[in-house]
């Protein structure tokens, strides 16, 4: 039997494990008058809390999606931009690489957008999961990003389906960031955040098919200005958040302050893998 969200756990069973579901650009201030029910279960089961993207980070993705990623800010990390030269990933690699590499366990991500999954743009930022899973946009254009996403969703239910040990995922959806830069954050963003969840709801019906007690972590990177874009220090652009439920989150109950460093070390904690010291991680579990 498969839980979401139950009893909570002292520490990690050998059961154990955890998906991460990234959403790019959704602004916090519009969920709720949004129809997101499987967004909304994962919140009533764990929490939904806001997260403030800090001073030293540009309201970008390339920094954000490393930050969480990695657990370590851009300090030690050295992603400043959607261009990731210049990065600190052989010290500061992300979890589902250092999952694999390290703890002997079996990882996988899958997403759309180039320098998260590929060697372009100075990346890939997950160099090394046991399975990786890139789908190229046919367009860029808010259709054919929802058409990756779709596609991404799909491989990443296949991957779930797979009869192997699976113990950490990330997935990318990235429709919702793109079509606030085209559109800004009217009523076709408002959809594609609803696409979005309904997305969410097939990677929960996967994760459900499988044996296991799961930790599931919903996070986006930043928000957007009304008429969209990003990069600046509005409210509206530094305001991320994160949701998430799994053995030992009881409802409700979440440290008062969140950052995006905290999703890495999280996952190790949902995994019981003990930080080594020398990982240096900045962020810590979502509970104390």
């Amino acid at each position: 039997m498969t839980t979401l969200a139950t009893a909570p756990s002292p520490r990690a069973a050998d059961t154990d494990r955890v998906l991460v579901v990234g959403i790019d650009g959704v602004r916090l201030d519009l969920l709720p008058s949004l129809d997101t029910p499987h967004l909304d279960g994962v919140a009533r089961a764990g929490f939904l809390a806001p997260v403030e993207v800090d001073a030293a980070t540009p309201t970008m993705s390339g920094p954000c999606w490393t930050t969480i990623a990695t657990g370590v800010g851009v300090a030690k990390h050295g992603v400043w931009g959607n261009r990731l030269d210049g990065n600190r990933l052989d010290v500061f690699p992300d979890f589902t690489t250092r999952l694999a590499a390290d703890c002997g366990r079996r990882t996988f991500a899958v997403g759309g957008w180039e320098p998260l999954f590929l060697a372009r743009q100075g990346g890939p930022l997950f160099t090394a999961p046991t399975r990786l899973g890139y789908v190229a946009p046919g367009a860029d254009t808010p259709e054919g990003w929802e058409e990756v996403d779709d596609l991404v969703t799909a491989e990443a239910e296949h991957l779930l389906g797979l009869d192997e040990e699976l113990h950490a995922g990330f997935v990318y959806l990235g429709a919702v960031d793109e079509t606030a830069h085209f559109l800004g954050c009217g009523p076709e963003y408002r959809r594609a955040v609803e696409a979005a969840d309904r997305r969410l709801g097939r990677l929960l019906a996967a994760a459900r098919a499988r044996p296991g007690r799961w930790t599931v972590v919903v996070v986006t990177d930043h928000g957007h200005r009304d008429e969209g874009g990003h990069g600046g220090r509005s409210p509206e652009e530094r305001t991320a958040w994160i949701a998430a439920c799994g053995p030992g989150l009881s409802p409700g109950t979440v440290r008062p302050v969140l950052h995006h460093a905290d999703v890495a070390a999280h996952v190790y904690t949902a995994l019981g893998v003990l930080p080594d010291p020398h990982w240096t991680l900045d962020g810590a579990a979502f509970t104390v």
